[in-house]
């Protein structure tokens, strides 16, 4: 799976169709790698299954009819479990991992540790003994243990600098690896997979900024690419009508509700690009216009507001 050269990529989850902001996302994702020479790679990430509706050939067909290219065949997470115990196991010979039998209910009920960021994990489970953890995991039988990263003592959270949000500083705790379901948690999949496909640049939403400084911090603890070999290119949100996150709820959304409202794939791309400012409102454009307009310095700040009305 090791590419000889750097990659981009994108890594949509097949939970339903793309939405206007995941084909905004992915296409920002395709000029930077596209842009800096880099080979652009496609990820399917299906870990959960409770959430795969089986839209993941849908995804890909809508991203083609948007213009964007990709090389290689999509890689499926649902295909890399031996790699994800790989990680866990090297990480467990280091010491680095625990066992934690906390439901949401037992953590929002724990003390919180003095100067600890909101939500952060007090490390009900982190210094059990042998006898403790065997009791705690028959309380809960038949439920099985989640994994957590025994977060080593004195460890900052690794700042970075974001290609479009400059610093970015967040907070680590203990978190988890592998649920008591047996899915893997994305922050380490998302560190393995990128490594194992060369990927040294990740653009995304700049929601999952936060959760960066955890990846770097696995990436460095499994001796993997972290910053400044990698690069993060956090690009900001589309909302819809009413200010927040766009969804399902906002209307035809996706290619096809847009498509049977009567609208075309190439308006819609003209949308994405003029919300770029890479087009003129009402210019029809390819994605290789796009591209060859893209300037990574002038990706816009701000979240774009999509109303069909006025787009």
């Amino acid at each position: 799976m090791t590419s000889p050269a750097g990659a981009g990529r994108y890594a949509p989850s097949p939970s339903g169709d793309l939405h206007l902001g995941n084909l905004r996302t992915a296409l920002l994702a395709w000029c930077f790698a596209r842009a800096s020479g880099r080979r652009f790679l496609m990820r399917i990430e299906d870990l959960d299954r409770a959430r795969d509706t089986g839209a993941a050939q849908r995804q890909l067909g809508d991203l083609a009819r948007i213009g964007i290219d990709w090389d290689d065949e999509p890689v499926q997470q649902s295909d890399r479990a031996a790699a994800y115990a790989a990680a866990i196991a090297q990480l467990s010979d280091a010491g680095l991992v625990y066992e934690c039998t906390c439901s949401r209910k037992d953590i929002l009920a724990a003390p919180s540790a003095p100067h600890a960021p909101p939500g952060a994990y007090p490390g009900i489970c982190r210094e059990r003994t042998p006898a403790e953890r065997a009791e705690a995991r028959a309380r809960i039988a038949p439920r099985l243990p989640a994994v957590r990263l025994r977060v080593p003592q004195g460890t900052s959270a690794p700042g970075f600098i974001d290609r479009v949000l400059g610093p970015v500083h967040g907070d680590i705790d203990d978190f988890v690896l592998l649920r008591g379901d047996g899915t893997v948690a994305y922050n380490l999949a998302v560190v393995v997979d990128d490594a194992a496909m060369g990927v040294d640049q990740v653009v995304r939403g700049d929601d999952l900024a936060p959760s960066t400084p955890r990846q770097i911090l696995l990436q460095r603890l499994l001796g993997l690419p972290a910053p400044p070999e990698v690069e993060y290119a956090h690009v900001p949100l589309v909302l819809g009508p009413s200010g927040a996150r766009l969804a399902k709820r906002d209307g035809a959304v996706t290619l096809g509700q847009l498509r049977d409202a009567g609208v075309t794939d190439g308006e819609v791309l003209g949308w994405l690009a003029t919300s770029l400012h890479l087009a003129q409102p009402g210019e029809r454009v390819t994605a290789a216009t796009v591209l060859s307009r893209f300037d990574p310095a002038a990706v816009p700040t701000e979240p774009w507001t999509w109303r069909l009305a006025t787009s």
